[in-house]
């Protein structure tokens, strides 16, 4: 997989889990610890991520390092060794196996989670929503009145 490619999935899948917790940019950027602007360019992909970097987001998600890379027991990784010259390049196939019940109990989880998330956030969105409603129906019957 082209690297860029690997840090434009990563940078997404990292905002589609920010946008999940409903937390913006800023507050991303204060729980690592880094300016807005370098957090920004994680979730565009502009950076690379030391493992470090990609562990403390995990935590910060509440998920593991595993499912923040997207691994699963069907994940195949190509290795390249980097200090041959391009023509000499050896891949090697590695499978990661992890007993299936807990890699599909904890994405099952995830999904959960995910999901019970989604629906908080719709939920205050309605109940947004009804307040500005309730608000504007006041507003007619003052205009209303004024007439």
């Amino acid at each position: 997989m082209d690297n860029s490619l690997l840090k434009e999935q990563i940078g997404l899948k990292v905002k589609q889990l920010r946008t999940i917790k409903s937390w913006s940019r800023e507050q991303m950027a204060d729980k690592i610890g880094i300016s807005v602007a370098a957090y920004g360019c994680i979730e565009r992909g502009d950076t690379d991520i030391s493992v470090t970097r990609l562990a403390q987001l995990a935590e910060i998600f509440e998920i593991t390092l595993s499912d923040l890379l997207g691994l699963t027991e069907k994940n195949v990784f190509n290795y390249t060794q980097a200090y041959k010259p391009a023509y000499y390049k050896t891949c090697h196939n590695l499978q990661v196996n992890s007993p299936p019940s807990a890699t599909q109990d904890s994405t099952l989880q995830y999904e959960i989670e995910k999901y019970q998330l989604i629906q908080q956030s719709q939920q205050k969105e309605i109940e947004h929503l009804q307040r500005q409603l309730v608000q504007l129906e006041e507003i007619n019957r003052l205009l209303r009145e004024k007439d």
